[in-house]
C-alpha cells in the first residue's frame, strides 16, 4: 500500500498544481511516475473530462504506474505530502490557505468544469511563492490565466515543450502570454520538481486583490455582481453559458471575460463557445423550417384553389431557407489561427 508519513505544513509547505486536457492521460502518467515515494509536497491535478465520466481511468493509471497514492479530491480534506489529488468530474477543485480541499460545482470556466484556472488561482492565493504550476498538453488556453496568477503571486511556472505535446495549444498559449521558468519535456519535469520542493522559497509577495476577487467568484455558486464589477468593464455581448452580461478583464496581453454568475472565458474560449451556440441554433432553425415545409406541403395537397397554391408557394420558400441553412452548416468554416486573438 502506498503511504507517505511526511507531514505537510500549510504555512511552510510547497504544493504542485497541474493542468492537462486532450492527451493528458499519457502526459500525467509520465509525469507522476517520476516522483519518488517520499516526495515532500502534495500534487493537485485537473484534467478536462466529460461531466458523466468517473475519472477512474486516469486514477487507476496513476496508482498503477506512480509511486504516490492517488485519489479523487474530497471536500474539506487536508492535503498531505506525497499524495496526488484529482479533481472529480463536473466539479472545480480549489485549495484553501489551511491546506484544505474545496470541491465545488461552481460555474464553468473556459467551457470546463473542472477548470484549470480556478485551481491555479486558488493555489496562488493560498500559497503564493510556494506554488509550482505545470501546464501540459491540451486544446485552446485553459490554464494560462491561472498560470499568470501564479506568476503574479511569486510562484514557479513550468510548461511542457509544445514540440512534444500531443496537443500543443495549451502550452503554446501559455508561452505566448508569460515568461516561463521552465519549458521542458515531461521527462525533465520530475527532476526539476524534486529540486524545487527541496529548496526554500524567497520572500512572499502581496496577493493582488483582483486575483482574490476571482477566487471568491469561483468558490461561489451564487452570483457576485459587486466582485465582477470591480474586475473590468461591461461589453456589448452576453455570456453563452447563462445569457447574462459579460465584463472584459484585461491583464497584460490576455483578454478574458466574466459574467456575474461565475462563467469565465478567455477570448479564444468565448469565440469557440459562441460558434457552438450558433451551430446549435442553426440546427434548431433547420428542423423548424423542415417541419414548416412538411406542414405546408400537406396543406397544399389537402386544400384546393388559392389556398393550395399559397401553401405550395410558401413550402417552396421554406425550401430556399432550408438550403441556405444546410449550406451554412455543411461549409468547412472551422476556426483558424487568424480567427483567434493575437
Amino acid at each position: 500500500m502506498k503511504t507517505n508519513s511526511a507531514r505537510f505544513h500549510p504555512k511552510t509547505g510547497q504544493v504542485i498544481v497541474v493542468g492537462a486536457s486532450a492527451g493528458g492521460l499519457k502526459a500525467l502518467t509520465a509525469l507522476v511516475q517520476q516522483l519518488p515515494e517520499d516526495f515532500p509536497a502534495p500534487v493537485l491535478i485537473v484534467m478536462h473530462i466529460s461531466p458523466d465520466a468517473t475519472g477512474d481511468v486516469l486514477l487507476n493509471a496513476l496508482n498503477k504506474y506512480g509511486k504516490l497514492k492517488c485519489a479523487h479530491a474530497v471536500h474539506g480534506e487536508a492535503v498531505k505530502a506525497g499524495n496526488v489529488y484529482l479533481a472529480p468530474s463536473d466539479h472545480h477543485l480549489l485549495l484553501e490557505k489551511e491546506g484544505l480541499l474545496h470541491v465545488t460545482k461552481g460555474a464553468q470556466e473556459n467551457r470546463s468544469r473542472p477548470g484549470i484556472d480556478p485551481l491555479f488561482r486558488s493555489a496562488a492565493v493560498a500559497f503564493g511563492n510556494r506554488v509550482t504550476g505545470i501546464i501540459l498538453t491540451g486544446y485552446l488556453d485553459d490554464g494560462t490565466a491561472g498560470m499568470i496568477a501564479i506568476r503574479r503571486c511569486g510562484g514557479t511556472c513550468i510548461v511542457q515543450d509544445p514540440n512534444e505535446a500531443d496537443y500543443p495549444d495549451m502550452p503554446k498559449n501559455a508561452l505566448n502570454q508569460l515568461q516561463m521558468d521552465y519549458c521542458v519535456s515531461i521527462a525533465e519535469m520530475g527532476g526539476i520538481l524534486v529540486k524545487l520542493v527541496a529548496g526554500k522559497p524567497g520572500k512572499q509577495k502581496m496577493i493582488p486583490k483582483d486575483i482574490q476577487r476571482e477566487l471568491i467568484i469561483a468558490g461561489r455558486v451564487l452570483s457576485d455582481l459587486a466582485s465582477v464589477n470591480a474586475l473590468g468593464e461591461q461589453v456589448p455581448f452576453n455570456c453563452p453559458g447563462c445569457g447574462g452580461v459579460l465584463w472584459k478583464i484585461a491583464k497584460g496581453s490576455q483578454l478574458r471575460y466574466r459574467c456575474h454568475t461565475g462563467h469565465a472565458y478567455t477570448a479564444a474560449a468565448l469565440l469557440a463557445e459562441q460558434t457552438k451556440k450558433i451551430e446549435e441554433t442553426m440546427w434548431t432553425a433547420l428542423r423548424m423550417f423542415e417541419e414548416r415545409k412538411n406542414l405546408l406541403t400537406t396543406l397544399s395537397k389537402d386544400q384546393s384553389g388559392a389556398q393550395a397554391r399559397s401553401a405550395a408557394e410558401r413550402a417552396k420558400l421554406s425550401q430556399v431557407h432550408i438550403d441556405r441553412i444546410r449550406a451554412f452548416l455543411l461549409a468547412d468554416d472551422k476556426a483558424t489561427q487568424s480567427d483567434l486573438p493575437k
